[in-house]
């Protein structure tokens, strides 16, 4: 799971999942990576934006890739109690027939909403891979979307983009919290700067 490169024809951010290369099993881990995701997404979006896309390619997938119940149970959860509103379109690429299994079983946990936004897409089916290039450019679609972008996924050069946007969103945070002195009733107390716009990103 990573934020991508390249953004949606909105300007919205775009999360990309690839759950046939999960290489974890730590239940606790995997819930801090996705809100660590979606927080990042979240303060990656422009201003005047607050919804992300979200690009699940399923290629390959098979039930040993199955994400355990708990973990999908709790995933869900939190998307839908502490970011309600944030998803504004999902696609399911090429999600094998095996999976709707697994989908029939994890769907009776999400938001009927949530559901109305997500989009089966295949690769092959002409029609449903419109809905994609409607939302998303091919010309910034990554080639194993169906898109004309050659970019390949690098972690080392991910990494170093995500140090970079913690430092951002640390400074986003300390920024936030730095007292600003004002007199009440003849004493020198602390308060904080308003600032609506940052107030409404942290509210998510």
């Amino acid at each position: 799971m990573y934020r991508a490169s390249f953004r949606d024809r909105e300007g919205r951010t775009v999360v990309i999942m690839r759950p046939t290369k999960e290489n974890t099993t730590s239940h606790d881990g995997q819930i801090r990576f996705l809100v660590y995701v979606l927080e990042n997404a979240i303060l990656s979006l422009p201003e005047g934006q607050e919804k992300m896309v979200w690009l699940i390619d399923f290629t390959g997938w098979t039930m040993a890739h199955a994400t355990p119940i708990k973990t999908a149970r709790e995933s869900t959860s939190i998307l839908q109690n502490y970011y309600p509103e944030r998803l504004g379109i999902a696609f399911l690429f090429n999600p094998p027939k095996v999976f709707e299994a697994f989908y029939k079983a994890v769907k009776y946990f999400l938001d009927p909403r949530s559901i109305e936004k997500l989009n089966f897409v295949y690769l092959k089916d002409e029609g449903s891979m419109k809905v994609l290039y409607k939302c998303i450019d091919p010309e910034v679609l990554p080639v194993d979307f169906g898109g004309r972008n050659n970019v390949a996924y690098n972690h080392e050069e991910y990494t170093k983009l995500m140090l970079k946007d913690d430092i951002k969103t640390s400074s986003f945070w300390s920024d936030d919290a730095k007292p600003v002195n004002r007199v009440a009733n003849g004493n020198l107390v602390a308060d904080v700067t308003p600032q609506s716009s940052l107030i409404a990103a942290k509210a998510s």
